[in-house]
């Protein structure tokens, strides 16, 4: 296919563009990109809600009409969970890639708390080969820090890494023994990969459901205080000067954990972080207005005010490197048990852009390009992927925004077979349009092509 999308406004913090343009696409890599007009003669013309999705397939030169809108390298979301292999009733790696697509992702990092783990090459392998299989967006998986996500002994880092993983992580756990998390950061130096860190200190977390606080007192429901995050963060940090070894750190929460980031970069160590939407936009507060909704129970808890404010001053400074969805779908039978008993998640992937256009470039101020930034470049440098860019020659893929679109999130529309969604019914402007992987239309208007 010879694709061009015309007249939108290019935004590529990378390469440092920002103009309205046209994009020349051909065999699957950037080949131009312009601000005079690039001519496609004999092209199928295509935009929002022009219904040409099923003509799409069968073209092999296509115009997008981008009048209006923006256009930026692929999104990438470096902390999903696609439960394959193990709890495909959850969510399965082709609905995961779907809801991706969906929401105008074209790259995402699989976090191994599968069922197995993700602690061997044998399971990373399944991973990328039916990721291939389904091809809408890119997968990258990450392997386990331990054997079994177990916390006792260092998994197979070395054969996971041949593989295909680019990152380590026991996510859903920290590790909590600090010479095996030492040894992690000494070992992934070897192989190229990072180290993600949950930073969970189990003895402080331990039977906690939610933030703990006044919110938490007036419910009476057993709290996570916010040293549990903090104080893990403080370790890692710790151990990533020690080792002189990268260290990205998961899931942000807190004021406190955000200033320890803040003071760590300032002193030269090589420290990343993400914070996730419903981190960003949501507060304790939350579990008590839904009465109870399982919805709002996503470890780390949902936090203060004063912990969002703190977040949205980190990605205004340059302290918080991405935004990632820690997209966690549960069945609706897990999620309906009682808030102490139902399980920790948040679906996150196909609200995770209206929300943040709305709430944060609408609401708070985020520049719309320091936006486009957080979900391009930052997690791309954060993980190490050659992602997050328009360089000639580089696989094209771009995620196409429209910031006045108005939308109302429903959650019994997603890919994702996850229903647990705290924005659901959220009425939101400014949505992603079109998800262009590999070169080819993949979304438009929400519909996978």
């Amino acid at each position: 296919m010879k694709l061009v999308i015309r007249g939108g406004r290019i935004i590529s913090p990378r390469d440092k563009i920002d103009y309205i343009g046209d994009i020349l696409i051909e065999d699957g890599v950037f080949k131009r990109i312009s601000q005079k007009p690039i001519e496609l003669s004999d092209a199928l013309e295509v935009g929002p809600g022009k219904g040409q999705t099923k003509s799409i397939k069968k073209a092999d030169k296509v115009v997008f009409d981008a009048t209006g809108l923006v256009v930026a390298p692929g999104f990438i979301d470096i902390h999903v969970h696609f439960r394959e292999p193990g709890r495909e009733d959850a969510e399965t790696i082709e609905t995961g890639m779907k809801a991706a697509a969906a929401s105008g992702f074209t790259s995402v990092v699989t976090m191994p708390n599968t069922t197995p783990a993700n602690d061997t090459e044998a399971t990373t392998l399944f991973i990328l080969q039916r990721a291939t299989q389904i091809g809408l967006i890119n997968v990258y998986p990450s392997g386990t820090i331990t054997t079994g996500r177990s916390g006792k002994e260092l998994a197979a880092i070395g054969e996971m890494a041949e593989a295909g993983i680019v990152a380590i992580t026991d996510d859903g756990d920290g590790v909590m023994n600090g010479t095996i998390m030492r040894r992690a950061l000494e070992y992934s130096s070897d192989f190229g990969i990072r180290v993600i860190s949950h930073s969970e200190d189990k003895t402080l977390s331990a039977g906690g459901v939610m933030h703990e606080g006044f919110v938490s007192t007036k419910l009476g429901l057993p709290p996570i205080p916010p040293q549990a995050e903090s104080v893990m963060i403080y370790r890692d940090i710790s151990l990533s000067k020690l080792t002189d070894v990268p260290i990205h750190i998961a899931h942000v929460s807190t004021r406190e954990s955000t200033e320890l980031i803040r003071r760590a970069k300032r002193e030269g160590i090589k420290v990343t972080a993400e914070a996730a939407p419903h981190h960003l936009t949501l507060t304790d507060e939350a579990v008590a207005e839904m009465d109870y909704d399982t919805s709002t129970k996503v470890n780390p808890p949902l936090r203060t005010q004063d912990d969002v404010d703190a977040l949205i001053e980190g990605i205004l400074d340059g302290t918080i490197d991405a935004i990632a969805t820690d997209h966690a779908p549960h069945t609706t039978t897990d999620k309906e048990q009682d808030y102490v008993e139902a399980p920790f998640g948040i679906v996150g992937l196909e609200s995770a852009l209206p929300v943040c256009l709305d709430r944060l470039c609408g609401k708070a101020k985020v520049p719309l390009e320091l936006l486009i930034e957080k979900f391009t470049l930052g997690p791309a440098d954060a993980i190490g992927l050659k992602k997050g860019g328009m360089e000639k020659g580089a696989a094209a893929d771009l995620t196409i925004i429209d910031p006045n679109k108005k939308v109302t999130i429903d959650a019994s529309t997603f890919y994702s077979k996850g229903r647990n969604c705290p924005f659901n019914g959220w009425s939101l402007t400014g949505a992603p349009v079109c998800t262009v992987a590999f070169g080819q239309i993949k979304m438009i208007d929400g519909r996978i092509i």
